[in-house]
């Protein structure tokens, strides 16, 4: 554990802050984000609303919560992410009650655009942004905790949305998963992020040589945002269109299922390896390589045709490029610049890859119905992890190359 001059906390209080969020984390992506891929079916059987309409509500929060996050990052930096990601809090569950309860599909839109703005404060990002500040040099250790937990979310929200909605309606599931948000996450955040927000100088790092606008106006700053942005939307587009794949391969969709939820098994895995790699490779080589990885696992579920236990390491494969992925993103500008303006300079990071993320559910329908089939999409996918990989070659500012 790190000793209590590094973070401002105890021990015993960056354990809670950990266990919070472990918490909060899951409750979050599991309502907000996981909990409508479940129910998009029955929102548009029973309103009569298109299915790519209904769609395009839940993605217009995700790109509100892109925008917000911007200024919520600032925030972050200046007072520390108890009474950022407790506003999130307080707004996500009215958000979800309006998205349940919306009689129109204006007002449908308007409860997801202000679910975007408590995703901004509630999802990975202010997060990974306390326990960075917080836990300094051994943060590496905290972001894989949390995302090693947070990665149940789906696991968890997933079977559990669909119970409730077999029993209540997707309106009254809604309702049911609004109580289960604020009664964890408003009062995690509220109580559980107790501490003095500690000043960069008290983080164990050296103090940042550049000034935000500067690092942002950078080369290293720009290949980074373009790395991450399409490593981001080459990974969604992959995990959420490997089942039409597998499905043109001859699979059941019980079994092409099967063969998705075990890519979660590989995340985890890949999530588990990420402090060797810290410890054992450059920021440069890391980057690269995660993404060279990525690009090469998405062109193995291009070319393989079968038989399934192949395509299954494959995807498990694919997972595990994925899992490491996100803690290559929450430890991009650490790894680069320092703690010090952490919260600005990710949340201007994490933007465009929201936006993709946004963007990557429908892409890849689009993308199959112009090139003829999965195969090509996947082609196409993998064509954008490699040039991921080569963005990473140049996102290295000099002093960090120097050092290594």
């Amino acid at each position: 554990m790190p000793p209590a001059s590094v973070a401002s906390l105890t021990v015993g209080g960056l354990r809670r802050v950990l266990l919070v969020l472990c918490a909060t984390e899951i409750v979050s992506w599991g309502v907000l984000y996981y909990a409508f891929p479940v129910l998009a079916p029955s929102i548009s059987a029973d309103t009569g609303w298109p299915v790519s309409t209904v769609t395009a509500a839940f993605s217009t929060g995700l790109v509100v919560s892109a925008l917000v996050g911007i200024w919520s990052g600032r925030l972050l930096d200046r007072i520390g992410p108890r009474p950022v990601m407790t506003v999130g809090s307080a707004l996500a569950a009215p958000a979800v009650v309006g998205i349940g309860w919306a009689p129109t599909l204006p007002l449908f839109f308007a409860a997801w655009t202000l679910a975007g703005v408590a995703m901004a404060g509630t999802l990975y990002p202010p997060a990974f942004a306390a326990l960075t500040r917080w836990w300094g040099p051994r943060r590496v250790r905290a972001l894989t905790v949390v995302t090693l937990l947070g990665g149940l979310a789906s696991t968890i929200f997933a079977p559990l949305t669909a119970a409730l909605l077999g029993h209540l309606g997707w309106r009254d599931t809604y309702l049911v998963l609004a109580i289960v948000l604020a009664v964890t996450t408003l009062p995690g955040h509220a109580l559980g992020l107790r501490g003095r927000w500690p000043e960069h100088h008290e983080t164990g790092e050296p103090a940042p040589r550049h000034a935000p606008r500067e690092i942002v106006r950078s080369r290293a700053f720009a290949l980074l945002v373009a790395a991450i942005t399409l490593g981001t939307f080459s990974a969604f587009a992959v995990v959420v269109n490997q089942v039409p794949l597998f499905l043109e391969r001859g699979l059941s969709t019980t079994t092409a299922a099967w063969v998705l939820g075990l890519g979660g098994v590989g995340q985890v895995c890949g999530r588990l390896g990420y402090g060797r790699l810290d410890r054992t490779l450059g920021v440069r080589a890391r980057g690269v390589g995660i993404l060279a990885v990525s690009a090469l696992a998405t062109a193995l579920l291009a070319l393989v045709p079968g038989p399934t236990g192949l395509l299954t390491a494959v995807a498990m494969l694919a997972g595990a490029a994925r899992g490491i992925f996100t803690l290559l993103q929450a430890t991009a500008i650490s790894d680069r610049w320092g703690a010090a303006h952490y919260g600005r300079l990710n949340g201007l990071l994490s933007a465009p890859s929201m936006i993709a993320t946004a963007v990557a559910p429908w892409a890849g329908a689009a993308l199959a119905a112009t090139l003829g089939g999965y195969t090509a999409v996947f082609w196409l996918l993998a064509a954008v992890a490699a040039t991921a990989a080569a963005f990473a070659v140049g996102s290295i500012p000099p002093r960090v190359a120097a050092a290594r």
